[in-house]
């Protein structure tokens, strides 16, 4: 029997997710040595040492912020993630934060704490005080939606059940993602055409260079006056300097956030939530169970879906002997491989090869038993990252 993959798990990882896990064929831990993979939640991997022996990474989240995903690209290292795992904890923490902010809530909730529950008079300044926070309805207003995937689609869809109308911008929209947007969205143009047109704007993009301080003083200043901003993506997105300035300066009537911060923090018209966005037991499971899966399906098939770093690969097997290739993406790859195959006289059944910017990615089936000296060549041949010989019998290297 071959010896069983190693995991290590750097979080806590639910136990749903683990269960994906055969027993014969997988051992998981926090004190695993040369792991195949790893299993991570909020740890920073930046400055760990990463084995060499690891294979695969799976971030049981959205977000891959806290994973060298360049230096696992490098070594030819999938990192996969759960897009769309947790939307509906963070669609259902939107609408919370929108009522938050139109209904006055937070501030009203501490107005009651700080009242003294043995005064007579307190039933008398309940209600002379109540009138300070005094908000407004969502049905009948906008919402403006920047980035339409999983989570963007859910809260739009959420939006108009509730009587708002929605006007949503994503340049970079999936064919899903338009399939599963709702027909009354109505499409904006730019950014700037959110923000002059809604009284909430939430935001759903990917923290990345072209994102950093999307929203910032020079277009802030455009929004509707007492418009309500909400940010549950990454708070790097927003230019919080300038979204206090515009609380202060009263264009902004709430900012509702998930990323408390030394900027934010006590500011009036802030609400800062404490990274709840995915903090529910059914996002966890969700999480854990889908890049699980998707881990047990790269390590024993070679498949790849949902890897931020990767293309999705995946192919049925017509043999029970794989060979897959992680290269970088450069000309004649594919003829170097048929090549080395063919001088070792293995017949290809099947063969798939896509590429996503600088990474290329192999799948090949083959007819017979794979020996080791076939895939020294496959490794030798310059631009490839990894190789690894994938037999059903569960063999791995």
């Amino acid at each position: 029997m071959a010896d069983p993959y190693r995991i290590l798990l750097l979080n806590q990882i639910s136990a749903s997710g683990l269960k994906c896990l055969p027993e014969a064929r997988y051992l998981a831990g926090k004190e695993i040595n040369e792991p195949d993979a790893i299993l991570v939640r909020s740890a920073d991997m930046h400055a760990m040492t990463i084995p060499t022996s690891v294979r695969a990474v799976g971030r049981a989240g959205a977000g891959t912020n806290n994973i060298p995903v360049k230096l696992l690209s490098s070594r030819g290292v999938p990192v996969f993630n759960a897009p769309g795992a947790n939307a509906n904890a963070v669609k259902e923490l939107v609408i919370a934060g929108m009522l938050l902010a139109a209904r006055n809530l937070s501030e009203a909730l501490h107005f009651v704490a700080m009242l003294d529950p043995f005064d007579t008079e307190m039933e008398k300044k309940v209600e002379d005080g109540k009138r300070l926070y005094s908000g407004f309805e969502l049905a009948g207003k906008t919402l403006g939606v920047v980035g339409l995937g999983k989570v963007g689609c859910l809260v739009a869809d959420a939006a108009i059940k509730l009587g708002m109308h929605v006007l949503g911008f994503d340049p970079e929209i999936t064919v899903d993602a338009a399939w599963n947007l709702p027909a009354q969205v109505k499409k904006a143009n730019s950014v700037s055409e959110v923000l002059r047109q809604a009284n909430f704007v939430t935001l759903h993009i990917p923290l990345i260079e072209a994102t950093s301080h999307l929203i910032n003083s020079d277009n802030i200043g455009s929004m509707k006056q007492g418009a309500v901003l909400l940010n549950f993506s990454r708070a790097g997105i927003v230019d919080e300097a300038a979204v206090v300035a515009a609380l202060k300066e009263k264009r902004l009537g709430h900012y509702v956030c998930d990323f408390p911060s030394a900027v934010v923090n006590r500011s009036t018209g802030v609400i800062a939530l404490p990274h709840l966005g995915a903090s529910t037991r059914e996002a966890e499971e969700n999480c854990a169970v889908m890049v699980t899966n998707q881990l047990v399906d790269f390590l024993e098939h070679g498949n790849v879906i949902n890897a931020v770093n990767f293309p999705n690969v995946s192919m049925p097997r017509e043999s029970s002997d794989r060979i897959a290739i992680a290269n970088a993406n450069v000309p004649n790859m594919v003829g170097q491989i048929s090549t080395a195959l063919a001088e070792a006289k293995l017949n290809i059944h099947n063969m798939v090869n896509k590429s996503r910017g600088e990474m290329a990615y192999t799948l090949v089936d083959v007819d017979s038993t794979v020996k080791p000296s076939v895939i020294d060549a496959i490794r030798k041949i310059e631009g490839v990252l990894d190789v690894r010989y994938l037999p059903l019998e569960g063999m791995h290297g």
